[in-house]
């Protein structure tokens, strides 16, 4: 089958295109013929290295996992003995995890880690949900437990999670207000936020507006400034994200390290998010995409081959919603 590998860190162009050995599944694992593949910012930070501290887990010379790429749309083609959930046929979608493999022809999975695809998906539409509406919904519901009535603020609010932040933000009753750039304000307000802020002419830190909740998905921030827009006993939920600013050892492990220091002796709550992929969260993306509650939005699509020229894409030029790999 064709896949695109990488035997060492670096920039795109260490992204190829090969052939490699179709994978075959275990017991509990399916094999599926994948049909779209979405991209992350979790993939250039592996390309990458970045932050180099990252190499401790991701693999100290190259990374561990040869082929690239989590969040994967496509149909089963074979299951293990003892898959009971999924058939050869069945439309589907997940993430890899940390495992990776999802930028190929064929995938190999746990069953555990996959769900029945949206109905009314397509196979892009699909690859986008995973890991960006994982984030988005542990964020603003488990760590940040919105309840109706609730301010929440997004930063970051036309990224990959960002938009499907804000229109679950409005799923749990909250009004939301998305901070983007300004060719961005208008699809964020199309999103359903209540209020947008152009973070190139305003400062959603100083403009004297409170939150009970603020997702922060960029980390460019200080953990004082992002807590100026709390309220006194709001929450700040911090992730990952970001564009390449040339390598660093730290990135934004810094900022979450800072704030796991800090939640313990203030009043606000700090949460640093970790997500974890499984079919229970696929599940509920699932029901609200089915209910029209959660539509992911696609910047672009890219064949396989092209795929490096999609992560410099995202990697550098702050991608509108989804990038997506279509195959």
């Amino acid at each position: 089958m064709k896949a695109i590998v990488q035997d060492r860190y670096g920039p795109p162009e260490t992204l190829v295109l090969a052939d490699v050995e179709t994978p075959a599944p275990g017991p509990g694992d399916v094999l599926v013929r994948v049909e779209a593949a979405a991209l992350n910012a979790y993939d250039w930070h592996v390309m990458r290295g970045d932050p180099r501290l990252s190499r401790l887990a991701l693999g100290l010379a190259r990374p561990r996992a040869r082929i690239r790429g989590r969040d994967f749309a496509g149909r089963v083609e074979a299951a293990g003995a003892q898959v009971r959930q999924v058939r050869p046929g069945d439309a589907v979608f997940g993430d890899l995890g940390e495992a990776d493999g999802a930028f190929a022809e064929y995938v190999c999975v746990p069953e555990h880690l996959i769900a029945p695809r949206p109905a009314n998906l397509t196979a892009a539409q699909a690859a986008a949900l995973p890991l960006a509406g994982v984030t988005a919904l542990q964020g603003l519901r488990d760590a940040g437990q919105v309840r109706p009535g609730h301010r929440v603020l997004i930063n970051g609010a036309s990224g990959g999670v960002g938009t499907l932040a804000v229109q679950l933000a409005k799923a749990l009753g909250a009004t939301v207000t998305g901070v983007c750039r300004t060719r961005n304000l208008a699809l964020v307000r199309s999103l359903g936020a209540d209020h947008v802020v152009d973070y190139t002419r305003d400062d959603f830190t100083r403009d004297g507006h409170r939150h009970d909740v603020v997702f922060d998905l960029v980390g460019n921030r200080s953990l004082t400034a992002l807590r100026r827009a709390l309220t006194p006993d709001g929450t700040l939920v911090l992730s990952g994200g970001g564009v390449y600013r040339g390598g660093s050892l730290l990135g934004p492990i810094g900022l979450l390290a800072r704030g796991r220091l800090l939640a313990p002796v203030i009043r606000q709550r700090v949460v640093v998010l970790a997500t974890s992929p499984g079919r229970a969260h696929l599940d509920v993306l699932r029901e609200h995409a089915e209910a029209r509650r959660l539509t992911p939005v696609v910047d672009r699509t890219h064949p396989l081959r092209e795929v490096p020229e999609a992560v410099r894409y995202l990697e550098t030029e702050h991608a509108r919603a989804k990038v997506v790999i279509t195959i």
